[in-house]
């Protein structure tokens, strides 16, 4: 198993790791601070800097059986098993991505509906509702989500028994996937008084740290679909 450094601190740009696995090509570390591909969230890329300084660069970083796998741009041969490295992120890509995750997190707040799918990248992020109609209006929905962000709520990191999950239905808006189980408690991000949901991923600490995001399409995605993208308007 693979320490998820990023579930402690999400904030943590880099950690000493020791290489405990090469699979593939793809490098198993102890513990990193990379954040594997997954609930609509990139991974992480980065670097691996081994103690004679030599650097290998991680294009991304997947889930793998237990472990995370960080892959490298190319053939890695200064990789061994029982290396010891520094595990470094691109730091200003992966604090884009936590932006853009807790601005959808408000978003879910706004509409009113189950979600069907999204994505997020260090540009613009998407969020598509299970709705017939469409009543959205992309400036009132810009405008909610700029006086959100102004509260400055904070945000936090709860956990819940799986018996307790099982008993609030109604805190999972995602139709497609589900919060994982069977380890006996389900995380969850607390936008105080705005949002709470389970989700995996990395967010900032206050809903200001956001900045300035905006709506920037809704569109038609089949007959009980509409779908949102958000921008960074900075």
């Amino acid at each position: 198993m693979t320490e998820a450094v990023f579930y402690a601190d999400a904030y943590a740009k880099e950690c000493e790791a020791k290489i405990v696995a090469i699979e593939d090509g793809a490098i198993v570390l102890d513990r990193t601070v990379f954040y594997p591909n997954g609930g609509g969230q990139p991974g992480d890329s980065g670097e691996l800097i081994l103690s004679d300084g030599q650097r290998i660069r991680i294009a991304d970083t997947r889930k793998g059986d237990g472990s995370i796998l960080h892959l490298p741009e190319g053939a890695s041969e200064s990789a061994n098993v029982g290396a010891k490295v520094t595990a470094k992120i691109d730091w200003e890509r992966r604090h884009r991505h936590m932006r853009m995750h807790t601005s959808l997190h408000l978003l879910c707040s706004l509409i009113d509906a189950p979600v069907t799918g999204g994505s997020i990248s260090a540009e613009k992020g998407r969020l598509d509702f299970d709705l017939p109609e469409s009543t959205l209006d992309k400036e009132a929905l810009s405008a909610s989500l700029a006086q959100l962000a102004d509260v400055d709520a904070p945000i936090s990191v709860d956990w819940i028994s799986d018996e307790e999950m099982a008993a609030r239905p109604e805190l999972v808006r995602t139709m497609s996937v589900k919060p994982p189980s069977g380890q006996g408690k389900v995380r969850l991000i607390n936008i105080h008084n705005i949002d709470l949901q389970p989700c995996g991923g990395t967010h900032v600490t206050s809903t200001r740290e956001i900045g300035s995001v905006r709506v920037r399409k809704i569109e038609k995605k089949g007959r009980q679909n509409r779908r949102v993208i958000l921008v960074f308007d900075d």
